[in-house]
């Protein structure tokens, strides 16, 4: 767990948790105890350590916890705007230019000619 008990109660009792990576980033029997004794305010989770989610998972029950499925940003929606994000990018390097979205910096110097 990157996210455990002595993390959790150093935070501000204002702070809300969120988790979209990985279940097991947060200690989850910790983070239900800083819920139920105020450490923190909330938290906001697509993922839990256990998946899927018991029916009997004290977070399903808490007024202070968002859950949500792994899949929440799925919409016909967001894959049209991933399509067209992509297709410009390509476009971009085709016509000479860098990516955008250009993770790797060193990758341009081997881009070639269309």
């Amino acid at each position: 767990h990157l996210v455990g008990e002595r993390v959790l109660a150093r935070m501000k009792p204002t702070a809300f948790v969120i988790n979209t990576a990985r279940g097991p980033v947060i200690d989850e029997a910790a983070l239900i105890r800083a819920l139920q004794e105020g450490w923190i305010a909330g938290a906001g989770l697509d993922v839990v350590e256990q998946e899927p989610i018991l029916p009997d998972n004290p977070l399903l029950q808490m007024d202070n916890v968002v859950l949500t499925p792994h899949a929440a940003w799925y919409s016909t929606a967001s894959i049209g705007l991933l399509q067209s994000l992509a297709a410009e990018e390509v476009v971009r390097v085709f016509q000479g230019g860098r990516p955008k979205s250009l993770l790797n910096p060193d990758a341009v110097h081997n881009l070639r000619e269309p």
